[in-house]
C-alpha cells in the first residue's frame, strides 16, 4: 500500500512510496501530525543519486519490523534534497554543530516551539556493525530518550 509520498513530484520522494514507513512530505499536515500525536519528527533528507540513502533505504526503510517502529513512535518526514535545498542547508549545518558528518541525513527534533534538532546522523547500518549502532537500537534509544513527559519539560524550561 503507497504512503502518501505517492502523491509527490519528486522522484525521490516516490521511490520511496511503497516503503511500509509512512512517510509525510515536509509540510503542515506533518508538522501538525507529529504536535497533535506528540512524537518527535525523524526526518530523513537525501537525493535520487545518493548510494548510502538507497543502502539505508534497502536495509532500514523498506524492512516491516523497522517501519513499524519508525511508525509507531516518530513522525516520519522524507525530503528531497535537490527539491528542498533550504531544508538540506539548516539540517546540515544543524548536524555539523552536533557533529561532522557526510551525506545521508538522518535528523531528530521535537515539534515544539523551536523545533530544534537535537540528534543526527548519517547512515546506520540496520543491526550493529562497521562501529555504528544498528538502526533499530537507535530508534528504540531516541525514543526512550524523548518520552512525552521529558519533551514537555524540556519545552517548558525554555526561556
Amino acid at each position: 500500500m503507497p504512503n502518501r509520498l505517492a502523491q509527490e513530484t519528486s522522484p525521490y520522494l516516490q521511490q520511496h512510496a511503497g516503503n511500509p514507513v509512512d512517510w509525510y512530505a515536509w509540510g503542515d499536515e506533518a508538522l501538525q501530525a507529529a504536535l497533535a500525536q506528540d512524537k518527535p519528527i525523524l526526518l530523513s533528507i537525501g537525493y535520487s543519486a545518493c548510494h548510502w540513502c538507497h543502502v539505508m533505504a534497502h536495509e532500514s526503510f523498506e524492512d516491516a519490523e523497522v517501519a513499524a517502529l519508525m511508525n509507531r513512535h516518530f513522525i516520519n518526514i522524507k525530503v528531497d534534497r535537490e527539491e528542498r535545498p533550504d531544508l538540506d542547508q539548516i539540517y546540515q549545518l544543524a548536524h555539523q554543530m552536533m557533529k561532522p558528518a557526510l551525506w545521508r541525513l538522518a535528523a531528530h527534533h521535537v515539534p515544539y516551539p523551536g523545533q530544534e534538532p537535537f540528534f543526527g546522523g548519517t547512515y546506520f547500518p540496520k543491526t550493529p556493525r562497521y562501529g555504528l549502532p544498528g538502526f533499530a537500537d537507535l530508534l528504540e534509544r531516541v525514543r526512550s530518550s524523548t518520552a512525552p513527559n521529558e519533551r514537555r519539560s524540556r519545552s517548558s524550561a525554555r526561556p
